[in-house]
């Protein structure tokens, strides 16, 4: 029997179709800029999010931290929500790259309030660091998608005071589909954006940042200081143009299958399931202790060929993707109903 993966949609296996591109992918040196089928993707994903240009990165994290290296000068702030993936997930990442400091503004749902995006916005004092950039996370790793409203509005505010605002776009094209627009009307509220490839897309590996032609430029040399020049890559973007050609269309059924297993779980004795934070294929609920403990619900699981993550925040968080089916997701609902009687 297969295992039922519910840690992460970074966990999918790329389609068949993948594997037949990556073996016939043709290569060649992405630092000298001969591999054409990254130069295929790269302006793809341009397209896509309505940027001037795009760079390939190994993964989100790099492509996160490789924009604020762009965008920064060391010394400076950088305005974020607290719970952000750049602030909780990319092990300090920000001041031992791009020597900045994080100014962590409170959410709700991960969404920050506008107003107090403008009033955290250090104005010329000597003794105050100077705000770099402002980053907004879409859709949010909490499981909500920001309202373009919120976006256009933050954008503004930072339009007028001429600092740019960099987008954490893993799951971009989540939030496209559960705002059903186009990428690119959210993308319109950044001057760049990261998106993965691996999440939800079924992507094996690698990331893009996307901006104007000044910025990947100058992003392009960074990269290769940070270690990102990786030569023939070409047989890794032949899956990331299967990913932003085809899978993106069925990310919906991800969502879809994502409300069941909430409806599902709440049929559960014990089980409290977030209901406000359900915009994408993410599944956030609490438990307690008395009900199975965390240990022991992992292990069983694992027993039955499921796999979980922990407790984080109170909450555990099943994901849905590509390789979860509605008869994976009963066949979960009833082992921990069995497991909790």
């Amino acid at each position: 029997m297969k295992f039922i993966d519910l840690r992460s949609d970074t966990v999918t296996m790329p389609t068949d179709e993948m594997r037949q591109a990556i073996a016939n992918a043709e290569v060649g040196d992405d630092v000298y800029g001969d591999d054409p089928t990254i130069n295929k993707l790269e302006k793809l994903a341009a397209e896509k999010v309505g940027k001037e240009a795009a760079l390939f990165v190994p993964s989100g994290t790099f492509g996160n931290q490789l924009a604020l290296l762009t965008h920064t000068n060391r010394g400076q702030e950088v305005i974020i929500g607290k719970n952000n993936h750049i602030v909780v997930h990319e092990v300090g990442g920000s001041a031992v790259i791009a020597g900045v400091q994080l100014r962590t503004l409170e959410t709700v749902n991960g969404i920050m309030k506008p107003i107090d995006v403008e009033n955290a916005i250090r104005v010329d004092d000597i003794h105050e660091p100077e705000t770099g950039l402002i980053c907004v996370e879409e859709a949010h790793g909490c499981g909500s998608v920001v309202p373009l409203s919120i976006l256009k509005e933050i954008k503004d505010i930072a339009e007028k005071h001429s600092i740019p605002v960099h987008m954490d776009g893993a799951r971009l094209f989540n939030a496209a589909v559960s705002l059903g627009v186009d990428p690119k009307e959210i993308t319109a509220n950044c001057d760049s954006v990261m998106f993965c490839l691996s999440k939800g897309l079924a992507a094996p590996a690698g990331s893009m940042i996307a901006g104007s032609k000044s910025f990947i430029d100058k992003a392009r040399k960074y990269r290769k200081l940070m270690g990102g020049g990786m030569r023939q890559v070409g047989i890794i973007a032949a899956a990331g143009i299967i990913a932003l050609e085809k899978m993106a269309d069925r990310l919906h059924e991800d969502h879809e299958n994502a409300k069941y297993m909430a409806q599902r779980l709440s049929e559960l004795p014990g089980v409290e399931v977030v209901r406000d934070r359900l915009d994408i294929d993410m599944v956030f609920f609490r438990m307690a202790e008395d009900v199975i403990s965390e240990k022991t619900l992992i292990e069983k699981l694992y027993e039955k060929n499921i796999k979980i993550n922990g407790i984080e925040a109170d909450e555990y968080r099943f994901v849905c993707h590509i390789d979860v089916t509605k008869e994976d997701i009963d066949y979960v609902i009833d082992t921990m109903k069995s497991l909790i009687s």
